[in-house]
C-alpha cells in the first residue's frame, strides 16, 4: 500500500538495519577485546561458570606457590639436620678414638676439646636455623609441649599446609615427636659426665686417675651418638616424605590449573575466525540495508506522481 503517513518498507528497513548494527557492534567489541563475553548480556550462564573457574584457577596458583614455599622451608630444616648428622658422625669418630687404649691423656684432652666445640655448634644449629625469620628446630627440652618456646617443627599442633583453593584443601604434618626424640638423643650423647671430660667415666677421682677407667665414658658416648644419628635420620626421613608429598601436590595442582584455564578460555575467549566472518557478513548487510533504506525513502515521490 502506498501511503504518505506510514512508510512500512522504510520502517522494516530501519528495523533490520538496527539489528545488523547491533550485531556488528558486538562483533567489533569481541574482536577488539579478544573475549566472547564482555558483559553479562553476552552469555549470563557462561559468565557465571567462567567466573567460578577463574576464581578456582587463581586460588590454585597461590596454593602452588604455597607448596613451593613449604618445600623450601622443609629443605632448609633438612639441610641443617644434614650438617647435624655430619657433626654427630665426627663426634662418634672422636669418641671411638678416645676409647682406644693407645690414646694418652694428652690425646684425650685434645679430642675432648674438639668434641666440646662440636657440641656448641650443635646447639647453635638448633637455635639459629630459621626460615623467613621463624625458628625451625628450636626445642625446649624442659617443656617439649610448650609451643610458645618451640620452633616451627616442634609445634604440637603440627604444620598445616594450604594446598588448594578451598578452605578444606589442607594437609597437616607433625614433626614434634621426631624432633623431641632427636633433641633428647643429642642431649644424652653430648652431656658431659663431669666439668672437664666426657671420656672420664662418671667424673670420680678414681676415673680421673686410673688409666683403665680413663676412657670409660667414651663407651657410652659411642652408643649414645649412634642413637642420636638414628634419631636425626628419622626426622630427616619424615621431612623428605612430606616434601615429596608436597611436590606431588604441586604437580597435581599444575595439571588441574592448566585444564581449568583451558575450560575458562573456551567459554570466555572469542574465536577470531568465526567472529571475523560474522563481522564481514554484518558489514555487507549494513551496506545493503543502508542502500535499501535510501530506496524506501524515495517511495513518497511515487505517491505524488499519481496526483499529476
Amino acid at each position: 500500500m502506498l501511503s504518505l503517513h506510514t512508510n512500512a518498507a522504510s520502517l522494516s528497513a530501519q528495523n533490520s538495519l538496527s539489528r545488523t548494527q547491533t550485531s556488528l557492534s558486538t562483533s567489533m567489541t569481541r574482536l577488539s577485546t579478544g573475549y566472547r563475553i564482555n558483559s553479562a548480556m553476552d552469555d549470563a550462564a557462561g559468565l557465571q561458570i567462567a567466573t567460578r573457574l577463574k576464581s578456582q584457577t587463581s586460588g590454585m596458583a597461590v596454593a602452588m606457590r604455597n607448596t613451593q614455599n613449604s618445600i623450601s622451608m622443609l629443605q632448609t630444616a633438612d639441610g641443617a639436620l644434614s650438617e647435624v648428622n655430619n657433626i654427630l658422625t665426627r663426634m662418634k669418630d672422636l669418641a671411638t678414638q678416645a676409647k682406644d687404649g693407645s690414646s694418652s691423656g694428652a690425646d684425650i684432652t685434645a679430642l675432648q676439646g674438639e668434641y666440646n666445640s662440636l657440641t656448641d655448634e650443635l646447639s647453635n644449629i638448633f637455635s639459629n636455623t630459621k626460615f623467613g625469620g621463624t625458628e625451625l628446630l628450636k626445642m625446649d627440652a624442659a617443656a617439649p609441649t610448650n609451643d610458645a618456646t618451640n620452633g616451627k617443627l616442634g609445634q604440637s599442633t603440627g604444620i598445616v599446609f594450604q594446598i588448594g583453593a578451598a578452605s578444606t584443601e589442607t594437609m597437616s604434618a607433625h614433626f614434634d615427636g621426631e624432633l623431641t626424640t632427636a633433641t633428647a638423643a643429642i642431649d644424652t650423647a653430648t652431656k658431659k659426665a663431669d666439668t672437664t671430660s666426657l671420656f672420664k667415666g662418671d667424673g670420680t677421682a678414681a676415673d680421673a686417675s686410673t688409666g683403665d677407667n680413663l676412657t670409660a665414658g667414651a663407651t657410652d658416648a659411642i652408643s649414645n651418638l649412634g642413637a642420636a644419628i638414628d634419631a636425626v635420620s628419622a626426622l630427616r626421613s619424615k621431612l623428605g616424605a612430606i616434601s615429596n608429598r608436597l611436590d606431588h601436590v604441586y604437580n597435581n595442582l599444575s595439571n588441574i590449573s592448566s585444564n581449568t584455564q583451558a575450560a575458562t578460555g573456551r567459554i570466555m575467549d572469542v574465536d577470531f575466525a568465526t567472529e571475523s566472518s560474522s563481522m564481514t557478513s554484518n558489514q555487507m548487510l549494513m551496506q545493503a540495508g543502508t542502500a535499501m533504506l535510501k530506496q524506501t525513502n524515495s517511495m513518497s515521490s511515487m505517491v505524488m506522481s499519481l496526483l499529476q
